[in-house]
């Protein structure tokens, strides 16, 4: 039997045993060699209140896994997603409240987490130490040193972690990636990514007492503890930094992950960040108005433009990406693309849909095969990696001189001091007490 508050019990990140951790990867991967391509996957969703939901919709559609667990700290909504399964498999999933319950049942093969952002990389990590597969929504980690580490957990374990940026899998967009990667519009130049919505005022909120339904504790995980109030559940924590990354972490990372798979670029040399909170009068702390831009060596530059209380986006579009290369230009925006000369006529327009089934059914391909993912943790770490440098570069209002072989923060210690976060002792990651 576990004791849930005690200190022994601290599998978060590298702190299983190592023994432990090979053992139960060993075993899952002779497990999954011996598994026949036919036989379905057990898999469990880890938070499914919302995203959640949705990927257990499309876990469901893919005919390919049975979801025989749900892990939620509220159980309004673990009975909520236990309903909809059960109406939708021939088996209702156990509902657990505790992931590290959830990771000790050895028939388990993957997990989805959908979880808030300071959970992602926790649960991530813990999963791997366990012997599971991980499919991990974006972001990836909630701050680089997360990142990192879970790559680290991925590696050592040999195991499978597909991050949830889900355009990789679109067959329009990676085709449009392709033909930017073969030099459809010459060499790229700029990327300019944006993201408009038209969010309300999340109010100040009120210290309360959580309700009975909702472990408020387990919710807070490694996170250093604080007040429950009563305008952070289950959604609009993202505008606070101690659990999310802002309107940049949370949809920013798809189009900088678009933008980054179509230039080829990865770790920038300088960053440089502006804007404010300027809409609402309200307890947000992340920035509703921002700019951020990435420049790279050899004359390259990405920028992202977030107008979190505005909807009218660019290339009449609320989301997209544009790609300005030396011969032409490419417009990706939510689900196709268009690409255009050099004197602005436009060559062709492919559509496409929105395919998450696509990024899932890749992800159980790699755990069947042993490939990597096209959304590896790499991937992932990399794309997030962007939106971390913007909120730090923000946040000390300063210009960051990055190096370009591994996105690590050069000689600013103010900027340093956000690369990794504090945590809730008890939840501590490997080296830090």
């Amino acid at each position: 039997m576990h004791d849930l508050n005690s200190k022994r019990d601290r599998r978060l990140f590298l702190k299983a045993g190592a023994l432990m951790a090979a053992s139960a990867a060993t075993a899952t991967r002779v497990s999954a060699q011996q598994q026949s391509f036919d036989e379905k996957l057990s898999v469990g969703i880890i938070g499914v209140n919302g995203r959640g939901s949705a990927i257990a919709k499309t876990v469901l559609s893919t005919d390919r896994a049975v979801i025989t667990h749900v892990c939620d700290v509220d159980q309004n909504v673990a009975q909520r997603a236990r309903k909809l399964i059960g109406e939708k498999q021939s088996t209702t999933p156990e509902s657990i409240g505790d992931i590290r319950k959830l990771l000790d049942n050895k028939n388990l093969d993957a997990v989805f987490v959908a979880t808030p952002n300071h959970w992602h990389a926790p649960a991530a990590i813990m999963a791997c130490a366990a012997g599971k597969h991980v499919y991990v929504e974006k972001p990836c980690s909630h701050n680089p040193a997360e990142g990192e580490w879970t790559i680290e957990a991925a590696r050592s374990n040999e195991r499978v972690v597909q991050t949830g940026t889900q355009r990789r899998s679109w067959s329009a967009l990676m085709d449009g990636a392709r033909k930017l990667q073969d030099g459809a519009i010459g060499e790229i130049l700029y990327a300019r990514c944006w993201y408009n919505n038209r969010r309300s005022n999340i109010g100040n909120g009120t210290v309360t007492q959580p309700p009975a339904t909702l472990d408020w504790d387990l919710w807070q995980g490694p996170a250093p503890r604080r007040d429950y109030r009563d305008n952070l559940v289950h959604y609009k924590w993202h505008w606070h930094w101690h659990w999310g990354n802002g309107e940049l972490g949370n949809n920013g990372v798809h189009g900088l992950d678009l933008a980054r798979w179509g230039t080829g670029l990865t770790y920038p040399k300088r960053v440089t960040a502006s804007g404010g909170k300027y809409r609402h009068k309200d307890s947000q702390q992340t920035p509703d108005t921002m700019i951020v831009c990435f420049d790279y060596p050899n004359g390259k530059t990405i920028t992202w433009e977030g107008l979190s209380w505005s909807p009218h986006g660019s290339d009449d579009s609320r989301f997209g990406v544009s790609f300005h290369g030396t011969e032409g230009t490419m417009v990706m925006r939510s689900t196709g693309y268009s690409l255009f000369d050099m004197q602005d006529k436009e060559k062709e327009t492919v559509n496409g849909k929105a395919d998450d089934r696509a990024h899932i059914d890749n992800f159980f391909d790699c755990i069947r095969s042993g490939e990597r993912p096209n959304a590896d943790i790499q991937i992932g770490h990399d794309s997030a990696l962007l939106c971390h440098l913007g909120n730090i570069a923000y946040r000390v209002q300063s210009e960051l001189e990055i190096d370009p072989e591994n996105g690590h923060i050069i000689g600013n210690e103010d900027a340093n001091a956000y690369w990794q976060r504090e945590y809730e002792p008890g939840w501590e990651p490997l080296g830090v007490e």
